[in-house]
C-alpha cells in the first residue's frame, strides 16, 4: 500500500472530516516534511490560521490512539504522529507507547483492492453530504446504486464512487474489486480479481456461475465493497453476477439509467452555487478568480454546475494564464458546447469523454420519437417546463409523448420536478438544440412549438385572474422565449399576441415596470414588420397608452392615444370596434385630467360605435356606460349617474356573473356613489362585497385590491372611527407603494388619505409631511389644474389653519378655489365645500 493511500485509511479510522483530511494528508506527504504550515495553507488555498485549526482537530482525534500526544508541544506533535503512523506502516511497532500497547498494536495488513485513480481529497468537493449517506446507506442496505438527478453523464458519478472506495477502505478488510459495466464480461473480471489478489483458481472446466460462487465462497475473511461502474443493463451486467446473501458484501452502482424503488438509491445532483466555485478555486489560479469574482459565478452558472463541465473549463483556464474569465464566458456563449474548452476530453483527467460525447451516449440510447420529443424541449426557456399529456387528444400520439418523456427520465436526460413541470440542464438544453438544428424538419417543429405558445398568449386577459394567473405562470419564460428568439417564425396575424399577453400578464398584477419592456417591443416589432400604417401598429399604442394611463403618466398616455386614433384615418371603422375602444380608453384619460366636457364627447362617440356595431347589450356597451356613470357621479349628475351604475351592475351580472372583477368593479363604484350620498350602511355593505371578491379572483397585492381598501378607509373616517380607518389606509399605501413605487397617483391619494385621518385626530406633525407629498406628487405627475391638486391645496391650508399658520393657509385656499373653478365650475359640490373652508378660516383668522 502506498503512503498516500495508508494516510487516508487513517483518516477515515480516525473519523476525520475532508478538510481535516486534506491537512492532514499534506501535512504527512513525505515532500512536504520540509514546507511550513503557512506554504501547505496556499497550496490548499487557505488561510494559515485555518490550516493550523485543522491540525490542532488531527492531533485530539489521534490523541485518542496515541495519547503521547495530548502532551506533547506544536512541532512535536507532528514529529511524534509522524513516528507513530511509520511504525504502523512498516509493520512495527510504536516506540511511544507503553510495553502493554505495544502488545495490543495490530500488524497492518495490505487490503486487496483496484479502485481507479482518483482527484486528490481536497479537489473533491460540494459530495460530503453524499458521501456520508452513500456510507449510511450501505451499512444499512445490500446494494446502493448511485444515479444522477440531473441525469447526464459528467456529474460525478464515477468519481464518488472512487473517492467513497478510497476514503473507506480501512472499512473493506475484505477487499474492493472495481468493476466496468462496460468492459469484458463482468464474471471474467470478477475471476481476474480473486485470482491476482488471493490466488483462487477455480477449474476451467467449470460453468462460470460455479467459478463464481467458488470465489464467493472462498474470498478473503471481512468486509467486501463491489463496485459496478457504469451499468446500463442491472439483469445482464450486475444480478446474475452478484454473491448469494451475506451482509458482508455491499454493491456500489453507477448508472445513469433510474431504478425501480426495489434498489435503493443516492440521487446525485449538479453541484451547489459556492461547491462550483471551490471546484473552480481548485484548478484555476485564486488571485485570478477573485480578480473578476462576477463572471466567475456567470461562468459557473452557465454550465449548469455541471462537474465534468467546470473541470474541462477550469484545466483550459490554468493553460491559458492570460485569458480573462469575461473573454472565456463570451466564447462559451457563443460556442456553446463546440467550445475547445468543453468539446473534448482533457487528456490530464481520467473521463475519457467531452461534455458533448457524454451526453451523446445517452442520446444513442433513444428511439427516434424520444430523440424528436426531446430535441423539441430545447425550444422552451431554461425554466420549468409545463407538459400536460391528457391535453393531447389523439390518444396514440398521447402514448408517444408518455414513453418519450418517460424514456427521457429514465435516462436523465430530463428532470421531473412535480405533476407535469419538468427541467432541462442548461448543458442539455444546448446539446438539443444542436439535434434540432441539426434536423430536416427544424423548422416545422419550431413553427408547431411557437403556435402552441401564441394560443396561449392570446388567452391572457387585460386583467387576469389570480387563479388564471397561476395557471398561465408556468407558461410566461417559454413565451418570452418565443418573443427574444423565435418571432421569425410568428405569422404576421398572430404578431401582436406573445408581446402583448406578457405585457397583460404584468400589468394585470400592477407590476408595470415589467409589463412596460414587452408592450414598447411589441410596438417596434409591428411596425418594423407590418409598417406603422397597419391596424395592430394602432392596437399596440393602445395597449401601451394604457399602461401609461395606469402609471399616472398621462401626458405620454394621452400623445400615445392620439397618435393610435390618427392612424384610423387611413382604415375604415364601420365595422371594427377597436377604434371606439381608443375613443373610451383616452376618454378615459380626460376624465383622470379632469377635462369632463372633453372626455363626456367621446365616451359618446365610443357609446354609438358599439351600439350600432354589437348592439345595446355586450361588455363594451357596459363598461363604457359605467365610466359615464363615473363621469356624471364627478359632475354632480346623481339621478343619471345612479341610473347607470345600477343598469351597469345588472348588465355584468346577466353577462359575466357575479364571480369577476368587472362585478366587484360595480360594486366599488355604487359603494362610492352611496358613500357620497351619506348612505353610509349601503355603501359598507357593498364595499366589503366587493373586496372580498377582488381577494378571491385578484388577492391582496393587486391595485384594485388596494383601491377599496382605501375607499373603505375613507368611509370609516367619514363615520369617525379612525382606528378601523388608519389600519385600512396603512395597508393600501403600503399595497401601492410595493406595487407603484413612490411616485405614482395612487400613492399620493394614499397619502392625503391617511393624512386626513391624522387631521381629524389632531395628530398634525404626522399628517403635515404626508399632505405636504401628497401635494408634491400631485403637481408632479398630474395637469396643474386636476381637481386633486385643489383637493390637495385645500387640506394642507386645512392643517395651517388648524395650527395657527394663517399666513400660509390663505393663498393655498385661494389656489384650490381657482382650480375648482376653473375646471368643475362654480356650482360645483366641490368648489362649494372648498369656499365654505375658506370662508371659515376668514371669520377664524379675521374675526
Amino acid at each position: 500500500m502506498q503512503w498516500a493511500d495508508f494516510l487516508a485509511n487513517e483518516a477515515a479510522t480516525n473519523s476525520l472530516s475532508p478538510e481535516q483530511t486534506a491537512a492532514f494528508v499534506e501535512r504527512l506527504k513525505t515532500e512536504n516534511s520540509g514546507k511550513s504550515e503557512a506554504k501547505l495553507a496556499s497550496e490548499l488555498n487557505i488561510g494559515a490560521a485555518a490550516f493550523k485549526k485543522r491540525m490542532t482537530k488531527v492531533y485530539d482525534k489521534f490523541a485518542q490512539s496515541y495519547p503521547e500526544l495530548a502532551n506533547s508541544e506544536s512541532r512535536g506533535k507532528l514529529e511524534k504522529l509522524r513516528a507513530c503512523l511509520t511504525a504502523k506502516y512498516n509493520g512495527g511497532q510504536d516506540f511511544g507507547v507503553s510495553a502493554q500497547s505495544n502488545a495490543a498494536q495490530p500488524t497492518i495488513k495490505e487490503i486487496h483492492q483496484n479502485i481507479p485513480p482518483a482527484v486528490p481529497f481536497e479537489k473533491f468537493v460540494g459530495r460530503e453530504a453524499e458521501l456520508e449517506k452513500l456510507h449510511q446507506q450501505l451499512q444499512t442496505s445490500r446494494q446502493v446504486a448511485i444515479v444522477a438527478v440531473a441525469g447526464m453523464g459528467g456529474v460525478g458519478k464515477t468519481e464518488l464512487a472512487t473517492q467513497y472506495a478510497k476514503q473507506h477502505l480501512q472499512n473493506y478488510q475484505g477487499g474492493v474489486c472495481w468493476l466496468s459495466a462496460q468492459g469484458i464480461d463482468v464474471g471474467i473480471q470478477i475471476l481476474r480479481f480473486a485470482e491476482l489478489k488471493f490466488k483462487l483458481i477455480a477449474p476451467d472446466d467449470w460453468e462460470l456461475a460455479d467459478r463464481l460462487r467458488y470465489c464467493w465462497q472462498n474470498w478473503q475473511k471481512g468486509d467486501v465493497l463491489l463496485v459496478f461502474d457504469d451499468v446500463t443493463d442491472y439483469k445482464k451486467q450486475v444480478q446474475r453476477y452478484l454473491p448469494s446473501e451475506s451482509p458482508r458484501f455491499k454493491v456500489l452502482l453507477t448508472t445513469r439509467l433510474g431504478f425501480d424503488r426495489t434498489l435503493p438509491q443516492l440521487r446525485l445532483d449538479v453541484l451547489k452555487p459556492l461547491a462550483a466555485m471551490k471546484l473552480l478555486k481548485s484548478l484555476v489560479d485564486r488571485e485570478r478568480l477573485k480578480s473578476e469574482p462576477w463572471v466567475a459565478r456567470k461562468i459557473c452558472k452557465f454550465l449548469g454546475y455541471l462537474p465534468l463541465a467546470l473541470e474541462l473549463v477550469g484545466r483550459y483556464l490554468d493553460t491559458m494564464p492570460d485569458l480573462s474569465l469575461e473573454k472565456m464566458l463570451k466564447r462559451l456563449e457563443k460556442k456553446r458546447l463546440e467550445h475547445e474548452a468543453i468539446a473534448k476530453a482533457n487528456p490530464l483527467m481520467r473521463y475519457e469523454y467531452g461534455v458533448a460525447e457524454a451526453f451523446a451516449l445517452s442520446w444513442e440510447q433513444l428511439d427516434e420519437n424520444a430523440q424528436d420529443i426531446g430535441s423539441s424541449l430545447s425550444l422552451y426557456a431554461l425554466a420549468d417546463i409545463p407538459l400536460y399529456f391528457e391535453t393531447i387528444e389523439d390518444d396514440e400520439q398521447q402514448e408517444v409523448w408518455e414513453k418519450a418523456i418517460a424514456d427521457l427520465l429514465e435516462l436523465h436526460l430530463l428532470q421531473r420536478q412535480t405533476r407535469g413541470i419538468y427541467q432541462l440542464h442548461p448543458l442539455l438544453r444546448q446539446f438539443f438544440q444542436t439535434k434540432l438544428d441539426k434536423s430536416s424538419n427544424a423548422d416545422e417543429v419550431k413553427t408547431v412549438f411557437v403556435a402552441q405558445m401564441v394560443e396561449i398568449a392570446r388567452q391572457i386577459s387585460e386583467r387576469p385572474t389570480r387563479d388564471w394567473i397561476k395557471k398561465v405562470a408556468f407558461f410566461i419564460p417559454h413565451l418570452a422565449e418565443v418573443a427574444d428568439n423565435l418571432t421569425a417564425y410568428i405569422s404576421d396575424e398572430d404578431l401582436i399576441f406573445i408581446f402583448r399577453g406578457l405585457g397583460w400578464f404584468y400589468q394585470g398584477q400592477g407590476l408595470h415596470e415589467k409589463a412596460e419592456p414587452w408592450l414598447q417591443e411589441c410596438v417596434k416589432v409591428i411596425e418594423n414588420r407590418l409598417s406603422s400604417k397597419h391596424y395592430y401598429f394602432s392596437v399596440s399604442l393602445n395597449n401601451l397608452a394604457n399602461l401609461y394611463k395606469d402609471q399616472g403618466r398621462y401626458n405620454e398616455a394621452e400623445s400615445t392615444y392620439k397618435q393610435a386614433l390618427e392612424l384610423w384615418k387611413y382604415l375604415s371603422v364601420s365595422s371594427d370596434i377597436d377604434f371606439p375602444i381608443i375613443l373610451d380608453n383616452l376618454a378615459g384619460l380626460y376624465y383622470f385630467k379632469g377635462k369632463y366636457s372633453d372626455a363626456e364627447l367621446l365616451y359618446f362617440q365610443a357609446l354609438e360605435i358599439f351600439t350600432s356595431v354589437l348592439g345595446n347589450e355586450n361588455l363594451y356597451v357596459a363598461n363604457t356606460l359605467n365610466n359615464l356613470a363615473v363621469l356624471y357621479d364627478i359632475q354632480q349628475h346623481y339621478g343619471k349617474a345612479e341610473t347607470l351604475y345600477g343598469q351597469v351592475l345588472e348588465m355584468r351580472k346577466r353577462l359575466q356573473g357575479e364571480n369577476h372583477p368587472d362585478f366587484a368593479q360595480s360594486l366599488n363604484n355604487l359603494a362610492a356613489f352611496y358613500e357620497s350620498q351619506g348612505h353610509y350602511i349601503e355603501a359598507e355593505t357593498l364595499y366589503r362585497r366587493a373586496l372580498k371578491l377582488r381577494k378571491s379572483l385578484q388577492g391582496k397585492n393587486h391595485p384594485d385590491f388596494a383601491q377599496i381598501l382605501n375607499n373603505l378607509g375613507h368611509l370609516h373616517n367619514s363615520q369617525e372611527r379612525y382606528s378601523y380607518a388608519e389600519s385600512l389606509l396603512k395597508k393600501a399605501l403600503e399595497i401601492r407603494k410595493r406595487l407603484h413605487g413612490e411616485n405614482h397617483p395612487d400613492v399620493a391619494q394614499s397619502l392625503n388619505s391617511l393624512a386626513t385621518v391624522y387631521m381629524y385626530t389632531r395628530r398634525y406633525d404626522e399628517a403635515k409631511p404626508l399632505l405636504q407629498k401628497a401635494l408634491e406628487l400631485r403637481k408632479l405627475l398630474l395637469p396643474k389644474n386636476h381637481p386633486d391638486i385643489a383637493t390637495s391645496l385645500n387640506n394642507l391650508a386645512g392643517l395651517y389653519s388648524s395650527t395657527g399658520l394663517y399666513s400660509k393657509a390663505e393663498p393655498l385656499y385661494l389656489q384650490a378655489l381657482e382650480i375648482l373653478e376653473l375646471t368643475l365650475g362654480v356650482g360645483h359640490s366641490r368648489t362649494m365645500t372648498i369656499r365654505e373652508n375658506y370662508e371659515i378660516f376668514i371669520k377664524k383668522a379675521y374675526g
